[in-house]
């Protein structure tokens, strides 16, 4: 092998180093460095699979792109339309959440008029096969092939040209012409890369199965996800909802957020997330500390609950406790209500959560939060057909959101019969306020 050397990339950000080092300067995280081999001279690098002619954009033809139906309108809509042919997916989540299950279900589907082929780097055929026949799926037309070399992996793909292929995982696949071990960063790049290029070459889809970190992000360096078209997280709900989120997606919106259940038949798309979040209750008003407010992700717009609960400090300094909203948000939101409203909360610890355990970065849940914590800190409770929405400003003006006309149609076709929203809404029927004075009044008043 001709001109090799070594370089050192972090196995958490992708950063590279000429030599060792203990910590990542970029990421800061400790023995997160793995050797890579450099190679100046290498046998296919990858280039030869792409069409290196030089001509006019306005000569290329884009008819060969087209999209195909998953099965799941929940994966077609995070995908933003459905599974683009040519593209690349990485597919990313903790073990036992059913990405497997979820990319074998959508195979069974696109099979019944499309070629596609499953490769199994981590499980036999015959215990897919099994997987299969528990989920009732038809895999008559689904083509499988375990093995974990990517020069292999490739020839029978070239072989029966499948519209979709689905490789599961990604850090299992290794390629004799890279002198470095299964599971390396090198390994994993490469064979992404080579598998990447080849989709777009013979015009069909590859989603990758990918591990993730404890701290729940691909395993692998950064570079890997840059590589590809679209980047999928599959993350579980605390009701066991689980949750399919884009962070990356050049033919679609990165908003975009898709619902499923899982049970003993497999995984099932949820149509209306609202009752997943919203809890049935008989009494007229609601707990203290609840309000509720619609959230927009994407083309979705459902109804969440948000829940505050307002204590004292033990050690007499404020602390706040959220994982479902930003903190900084919250903190934002009770200076506004003790600066605006006169609530004292400078030295009370402040809880705040969402049903569901769905995240929510809209900021139209100002209004409701404070809401929330101002019905905690008084015990006083908010009626169980008022909802809210709204940005709040730190003048405590309340402020309009470029969803809200989405926001109220949920609201009035959920049941909702006093929606409490910025003074710029003038649809009829609305609660229209213009400061959060003027919207505490309003809500309690018809508690």
């Amino acid at each position: 092998m001709k001109n090799k050397n070594l370089r050192y990339i972090c196995s958490s950000c992708g950063h590279v180093e000429s030599k060792w080092m203990g910590r990542c300067p970029e990421c800061g995280q400790w023995n997160s460095f793995e050797e890579e081999v450099i190679v100046k001279e290498v046998k296919n690098n990858g280039n030869a699979v792409m069409d290196q002619s030089l001509r006019k954009l306005s000569d290329v033809s884009s008819s060969s792109s087209i999209r195909l139906s998953s099965g799941f309108d929940e994966l077609d809509r995070v995908l933003g339309g459905g599974i683009m042919l040519p593209s690349s997916v990485i597919v990313g989540g903790e073990p036992g959440i059913g990405k497997s299950t979820l990319m074998l279900e959508a195979l069974a589907y696109i099979s019944k008029k499309d070629s596609v082929l499953y490769v199994s780097g981590e499980e036999s055929p015959v215990q897919v096969k099994s997987r299969a026949e528990r989920l009732d799926l038809d895999c008559e037309n689904i083509y499988i092939y375990s093995n974990t070399n990517l020069e292999s992996v490739v020839s029978q793909i070239e072989k029966i040209k499948p519209a979709v292929v689905v490789i599961d995982s990604i850090q299992t696949l290794f390629s004799s012409e890279v002198e470095s071990i299964q599971g390396t960063i090198t390994q994993i790049r490469a064979c992404a890369l080579a598998l990447s290029l080849l989709a777009k070459k013979l015009n069909f889809c590859v989603f990758f199965i990918a591990h993730v970190t404890k701290d729940g992000n691909i395993a692998g360096p950064k570079i890997i996800e840059h590589m590809v078209d679209t980047v999928l997280y599959f993350e579980s709900a605390e009701n066991g909802v689980r949750l399919l989120r884009t962070s990356k997606n050049r033919f679609g919106s990165v908003d975009e957020i898709g619902f499923f259940s899982m049970d003993s038949k497999g995984l099932h798309g949820i149509k209306n997330p609202n009752e997943i979040f919203i809890m049935n209750r008989e009494e007229e008003n609601l707990p203290p500390g609840i309000a509720f407010t619609a959230a927009v992700e994407g083309t979705r717009t459902f109804i969440i609950e948000l829940q505050a609960l307002v204590v004292p400090a033990k050690s007499g300094l404020q602390r706040i406790y959220s994982d479902k909203i930003d903190i900084s948000r919250v903190s934002r939101v009770a200076a506004i209500l003790e600066r605006h409203i006169g609530l004292h909360l400078s030295d009370k610890d402040i809880y705040v959560n969402i049903a569901g355990g769905v995240k929510v970065k809209d900021v139209s849940l100002e209004l409701p939060l404070a809401l929330a914590i101002y019905s905690s800190a008084f015990n006083r409770s908010l009626s169980e057909k008022t909802i809210s929405f709204g940005e709040l400003s730190l003048a405590a003006e309340v402020r309009n959101t470029a969803s809200s006309s989405r926001m109220i149609k949920t609201a009035r076709d959920a049941g909702f019969e006093n929606i409490i929203c910025p003074y710029e809404n003038k649809k009829d029927g609305n609660l229209r306020v213009k400061t959060l004075k003027t919207a505490v009044k309003t809500a309690f008043a018809l508690g």
